[in-house]
């Protein structure tokens, strides 16, 4: 399979890299990191709990070049422009990109707000910044128990959404929403299609939509005409009482067909990049059995609870899943780098990436 770079090229550019993005696309690079990857900072979640200035983004940026790492998507915050001058330099020197995480205006006495964290970005050499619509960010089967309760979040989110995408076009940076365990297919694509906006599209995280009952593949080739940025990751997952559990896990230990996967979004946007998302935590248990669970979901069809419960049942695991909350915090600070690197690794030697 041909690597990213051969894609672009093949598309007629060596750097087939948005102009949106800051003052003008990065420089080509001095040096090349040894991944297309970035990382996405919650891979380092633990990491921030024991050391809160990790995830200040000049050392996110240094630490994912010492690992080799393509680039990073990281919360940049309000910074002065000695700070992304600084940033962005430090990001072309390497060969890295640099992307955003940013929280959507919760009303219009907060656009004010989200607009410095934009133009910071885009300063910072970012064309995209990462967003999630649902107010809270928290998965819909445990933030809420009737269709109702989630409807009105997701009514509110998608306000917070046209807010947002006003300022993107002023500043021509696009807007990568995440399904974010929060609306299923039809609710996304419609909300996209409502705000109508050439800067509003996806971050299309390749696990998330398994736990509202969706099949990762179908989510996939939904979402990649209108990808910006991935959020590239493995899951595995285990039956349980209620449902299921589901576990991020490092590249090809889990379910996700990632080669399939690369190849149907680099057929429809060979430019987006992918930032590995591998969170080291306990699985999440998706309780989809359970009255509160099927009325969080608005009438789910049927059979795409049998399909999912079909598909965990064929790809399970007969072994528990790991249980990283057990582990002395050593151990587990040793256990979340293992894993990024191993996942960097092995996009690869097994993605092209």
């Amino acid at each position: 399979m041909p690597n990213r770079r051969e894609l672009l090229m093949s598309m007629g550019g060596a750097l087939m890299t948005s102009t949106l993005g800051g003052r003008g696309p990065l420089r080509a690079a001095s040096r090349s990191p040894a991944s297309g990857v970035g990382v996405c900072i919650y891979s380092y979640h633990l990491r921030f709990r024991s050391d809160r200035s990790f995830f200040e983004p000049m050392n996110v940026l240094e630490y994912c070049h010492g690992i080799g790492a393509g680039g990073i998507q990281a919360s940049i915050g309000t910074k002065d422009e000695k700070y992304t001058s600084t940033l962005r330099a430090k990001a072309e020197e390497y060969g890295m990109f640099v992307e955003g995480i940013a929280g959507l205006p919760v009303d219009d006495g907060d656009v004010e707000r989200f607009e410095a964290e934009v133009v910071t970005a885009k300063e910072a050499g970012a064309g995209v910044v990462r967003v999630v619509v649902t107010p809270g960010a928290g998965r819909r089967f445990e933030e809420f128990d009737t269709c109702a309760g989630f409807n009105e979040a997701w009514k509110t989110g998608r306000e917070r959404l046209e807010r947002g995408a006003r300022v993107a076009e002023r500043h021509r940076v696009r807007l990568a929403v995440e399904n974010h365990k929060d609306a299923r297919i039809d609710g996304m694509l419609e909300a996209l299609r409502s705000v109508g906006s050439e800067f509003v599209g996806m971050c299309l995280d390749m696990g998330n939509s398994l736990s509202l009952l969706e099949d990762p593949m179908d989510v996939i080739e939904a979402y990649a005409p209108y990808t910006f940025s991935v959020h590239l990751k493995d899951v595995a997952v285990r039956e349980d009482e209620d449902g299921f559990l589901m576990a991020q896990v490092p590249l090809g230990d889990g379910m996700i067909d990632l080669s399939r996967t690369v190849k149907t979004i680099a057929a429809h946007r060979p430019e987006a990049k992918y930032s590995l998302e591998i969170m080291t935590r306990d699985p999440i248990r998706v309780p989809c059995l359970t009255e509160k669970y099927l009325a969080s979901m608005c009438e789910v069809p049927a059979n795409d609870l049998a399909r999912t419960l079909r598909m965990v049942r064929a790809w399970g695991r007969k072994e528990p899943l790991p249980q990283i909350s057990t582990l002395e915090q050593s151990e587990q600070l040793r256990l979340e780098d293992e894993n990024v690197k191993k996942s960097l690794a092995y996009a690869g030697e097994h993605l092209g990436l």
